[in-house]
């Protein structure tokens, strides 16, 4: 009877932990504004192309929720060392969704922290890399911003036109933008709504590649494949220094940015590294 027992419960364990599988892989699967994939070498880059065509990608709540679902995934996933966001040749995304916007209330988003989740971007521990072909505004252009590096398509557009609708940028585009390309630019296009060329972007620092729009995706994957290949660990901690650049004064970022490297010497991967180098060889990261 004991025996019996025993069985039927490591059998209910054995399905509860396959229900639980079969339910982190379907989270991604069972997308409908997004598509989800890995590739590149060793499939190491998560991609995340938005997939709304009809809207040219506005990013309504089940898009952007699509997207947070995907980025836990792939933060949980340590085959995944970066990640690419993309659009369509057309957009990247032209915005947010104005019609789920214009019956509501002041209370419904200020109780409701409308726009909260969009933060799961920004957030991220591991890079994303925006890969932005066509329109970028708006909500488009703070979601590209929230990413790490962005590669332009060279007929891509950005800007911040909510001047335009009655309203204001909600999700960073008057801050980060501001952070990006300075006060006065920052200003023009918050106030006039106007659009900036890829080309312009490029010369104002806020993106720093611009390519054919058809090699667009494939030089943002091999940019996620280039960073992958280093140690996770020591990516984390790079990416968490250059964001404190945008968030302290130049005093506070460089003692962050020290401590930071001295903590570098109790990993394992700061002395394996450094031993490859000696040795000529290839490093063989563990993040640890």
């Amino acid at each position: 009877m004991f025996k019996v027992s025993l069985l039927a419960g490591r059998q209910s364990l054995k399905n509860a932990l396959l229900a639980q599988q079969l339910m982190k892989a379907s989270t991604t699967a069972t997308t409908e504004m997004i598509k989800v994939s890995r590739v590149g070498k060793d499939n190491k880059v998560g991609l995340i192309t938005l997939n709304r065509p009809k809207a040219l990608n506005a990013l309504c709540a089940q898009l952007m929720d699509e997207v947070e679902a995907t980025l836990i995934d792939f933060e949980k996933d340590d085959s995944i060392g970066a990640i690419v966001i993309t659009g369509s040749e057309r957009a990247f995304a032209a915005g947010a969704d104005i019609k789920e916007m214009v019956d509501r209330k002041f209370a419904d988003v200020y109780a409701g922290q409308f726009l909260s989740n969009w933060t799961k971007v920004a957030n991220t521990k591991k890079p994303i890399i925006a890969a932005v072909n066509g329109f970028a505004l708006g909500g488009g252009c703070e979601l590209a911003m929230m990413c790490d590096i962005i590669y332009a398509g060279e007929k891509a557009l950005f800007g911040q036109p909510e001047v335009n609708i009655g309203t204001i940028p909600g999700a960073g585009g008057t801050q980060r933008l501001t952070r990006a390309v300075g006060k006065s630019l920052a200003m023009e296009l918050c106030l006039t709504g106007d659009r900036i060329s890829a080309t312009e972007a490029l010369q104002r620092g806020l993106v720093s590649k611009v390519y054919p729009a058809s090699e667009l995706v494939e030089k943002a994957i091999a940019l996620g494949d280039k960073i992958a290949a280093n140690s996770p660990l020591i990516v984390q901690m790079a990416k968490e220094g250059v964001n404190r650049a945008f968030e302290t004064t130049l005093q506070e970022g460089l003692l962050f940015e020290r401590r930071l490297f001295h903590t570098t010497f109790a990993t394992n991967d700061r002395k394996e590294g450094m031993s490859a180098f000696a040795e000529k060889r290839t490093p063989k990261w563990t993040s640890s």
